[in-house]
C-alpha cells in the first residue's frame, strides 16, 4: 500500500511543459566602443633577469603588457636584449592595431641589458617616441650595507 501512494504524486505531476513552451529570446550585448588613445606612456622594467614591457594610457590605465618570459624565453635568456626587444615589439603591436596609438613617452628603469633594445624596438614597431626618461630609483645613502668580509 505504500508502494501505492508513492506512485501516486509522481504520476499527478506534469512533464515540465514550460521549458519545451516557452523559449527565452536571445539578449544581445551591445558592441564595446573601441577605444582610441593616440598618445600612450611605455614603462620599461628591466631587471638582470628578466625585461617587463607596460603600456598605459596617460592616466595610468594599462592597455598591454609583455615581458620576455611571456613570450616563451626561459632561464637566463630573459635578461638578454633580444628578448627585451621581441618583448617590446609584441605590445607595441598590440597597442598599435588594438588602441590606434601612434606616439609615446618612454620611461625607462632597472639596470639591465635589455633597456636599450627594448627602446629601439619601440620605434621599429611604428611608435613615435616623444621623450625617454629614466626614471630608476636611486637611494640616498639609504640601507646599511652589510659587514665586510673577513677572509
Amino acid at each position: 500500500m505504500a508502494k501505492e501512494q508513492n506512485a501516486a504524486p509522481d504520476a499527478a505531476v506534469p512533464a515540465k511543459p514550460a521549458a519545451a513552451a516557452g523559449k527565452k529570446k536571445k539578449e544581445f550585448k551591445k558592441k564595446k566602443e573601441r577605444r582610441t588613445v593616440p598618445h600612450g606612456v611605455v614603462c620599461v622594467s628591466a631587471s638582470f633577469n628578466n625585461t617587463q614591457i607596460t603600456i598605459t594610457d596617460p592616466d595610468g590605465r594599462v592597455l598591454c603588457n609583455s615581458s620576455s618570459g611571456a613570450i616563451g624565453f626561459k632561464g637566463s635568456r630573459k635578461g638578454t636584449p633580444y628578448a627585451a626587444q621581441q618583448a617590446s615589439l609584441t605590445a607595441a603591436s598590440a597597442a598599435r592595431d588594438t588602441y590606434g596609438m601612434k606616439s609615446v613617452e618612454v620611461r625607462v628603469k632597472g639596470p639591465g641589458s635589455g633597456r636599450e633594445s627594448a627602446v629601439r624596438a619601440l620605434a621599429a614597431a611604428g611608435l613615435h617616441i616623444v621623450a625617454i626618461r629614466d626614471v630608476t630609483p636611486i637611494p640616498h645613502n639609504g640601507c646599511r650595507p652589510p659587514k665586510r668580509r673577513r677572509v
